[in-house]
């Protein structure tokens, strides 16, 4: 992520958030939130703390801790109203207060996969990589991503490459060279930590929320398995 190899600005700057705040961008999401009632919880926060002390660390928006979570599957949003992105039942030029209540009916009679642990794969600038804690929790997770395609009517594209993550921030500049190695050092050394502290990242259940931009996702329907 430094300046020398990208030439533009960051994809999402400028619609997702400025270089001071997060933008409105309406949409849904099924989405484990971090479970702060769980003590290792503790260990992510400090993640996140260490990250936010780099230097450069004010070239990325970091979003509300209480935000913290990992998509599960990606719903509809406002601003991606293509075939792979957005309900077919319903017309693409529908609000997506529509679009989110048209989902909420379809989960109704949802059957969830089984339950699902998962462990921290590598940290970016940007925040956790996250892939099942095994091999069986990983293939529950693609699962729960299949079993979505029904109740949400599309399936991305890139369905099938998804990477799981916990964002902490969006790029709002890139680092300079001289910062890109104290970043590669210390997420090495923040992924080591986290390994030690939190072998498994403690998540809620999986929950279909609604969000107006990506400091707050309420939670509407929780799909307990």
């Amino acid at each position: 992520m430094t300046r020398r190899n990208n030439a533009n600005d960051p994809a999402r700057l400028g619609q997702r958030y400025s270089r001071t705040a997060f933008l409105p961008e309406a949409g849904n999401t099924v989405i484990c939130h971090l479970d702060t009632a769980h003590p290792t919880h503790h260990a992510i926060l400090a993640a996140r703390s260490k990250m936010q002390a780099l230097r450069g660390a004010q070239r990325f928006l970091f979003t509300p801790a209480a935000s913290l979570h990992m998509t599960v599957f990606e719903g509809a949003i406002e601003t991606r109203r293509t075939a792979d992105a957005w309900p077919k039942d319903i017309s693409r030029d529908a609000g997506i207060d529509h679009a989110t209540a048209h989902v909420l009916e379809r989960l109704a009679g949802f059957v969830p996969p089984p339950a699902f642990s998962v462990r921290i794969a590598g940290v970016a600038p940007t925040g956790l990589i996250l892939q099942g804690a095994q091999e069986a929790d990983e293939a529950v997770l693609r699962a729960w991503r299949d079993a979505l395609i029904a109740p949400f009517g599309y399936r991305h594209d890139t369905h099938d490459l998804y990477v799981f993550h916990m964002t902490f921030g969006y790029p709002i500049d890139w680092l300079t060279d001289d910062e890109a190695p104290v970043w590669e050092s210390a997420l090495s050394e923040i992924h080591a930590d986290l390994v030690r502290d939190a072998p498994v990242v403690p998540l809620k259940p999986p929950a279909f929320c609604s969000f107006a931009d990506m400091t707050r996702f309420e939670e509407l329907l929780v799909l307990r398995p």
